[in-house]
């Protein structure tokens, strides 16, 4: 039940999730590097499920808060401008991946003397092939999410809202299959490899990266579909989903810059 509050502002009782994701997280990195060095995946395993637990646990959390009615006008934006400054950061991250990809591009390291660098024999990829099929896929899933959007601002019209929703997840999921594809016929039948020269690890360090974040835009969207099957969101208190949608967004402009730079300038 919602409650009348005097002020504006959320004020946060104690909560162990910070200190159990710092932990878990740290467990998880050593673990991975654990796993790297010796081949075993457990201590990562635990890591990764205490990961997961602690961000089932937060967000519930959060979803109970605001159906306490401690998200206010003002909490909301206070949201709202945190999740832009999580955007920025992976704006940032992606960033890093698009300067390597470009300096190896324009300075490749075996053109310079002395260097015991030497040429990959790179078979390219045919960018108007699956590449471009599967960016015809997220803009339509884009366009999926943004219907869904306009019908709960603008009319409060819930079956568009699953309706669009489910279609974005549908379209999510078939990206995922299509690149596990393309990553199986370059590395099995091309030759590709995951390590050991630079351009076929920038290749899958910012193609792979960009598919784990349409992983997690996928479960984004599939929660808020969840949620709005149940009648959470409302046209003047939906965050959740507005987040999960300029997530969305993101994703698909980070994908028309590597189809651009990546399959079509880079080979």
């Amino acid at each position: 039940m919602a409650h009348e509050k005097n002020h504006d502002y959320h004020i946060l009782p104690p909560s162990p999730w910070p200190l159990m994701a710092a932990f878990s997280a740290f467990i998880m990195l050593f673990g991975a590097v654990m796993w790297m060095a010796n081949d075993n995946p457990y201590i990562f395993l635990i890591g990764f499920v205490g990961v997961l637990y602690v961000m089932w646990s937060w967000w519930s959390d959060t979803i109970k808060e605001n159906k306490a009615g401690d998200h206010t006008p003002v909490v909301r934006i206070g949201l709202r401008y945190g999740f832009i400054m999580f955007i920025m950061s992976e704006v940032m991250f992606f960033a890093a991946w698009f300067w390597a990809f470009f300096k190896n591009a324009l300075y490749p390291m075996w053109t310079y003397q002395g260097t015991e660098y030497v040429k990959p024999e790179i078979i390219p990829v045919d960018a108007f092939h699956l590449p471009l099929i599967n960016t015809l896929i997220l803009l339509c899933s884009g366009a999926a999410v943004t219907w869904a959007h306009h019908a709960l601002v603008h009319g409060n019209i819930r079956k568009d809202l699953i309706a669009g929703l489910a279609i974005g997840v549908g379209f999510g999921a078939v990206f995922t299959l299509f690149q596990a594809y393309e990553y199986f016929e370059l590395v099995v039948h091309e030759g590709w490899t995951f390590g050991g020269d630079f351009f076929f690890g920038s290749f899958f360090m910012a193609t792979g990266f960009h598919g784990f974040h349409v992983i997690i835009g996928t479960i984004f969207l599939l929660i808020c579909l969840v949620r709005s099957m149940k009648g959470d969101f409302t046209p003047d208190d939906h965050i959740g989903f507005e987040a999960a949608a300029w997530y969305w967004h993101f994703v698909d402009v980070v994908w028309l810059f590597l189809f651009v730079v990546v399959y079509i300038w880079g080979q």
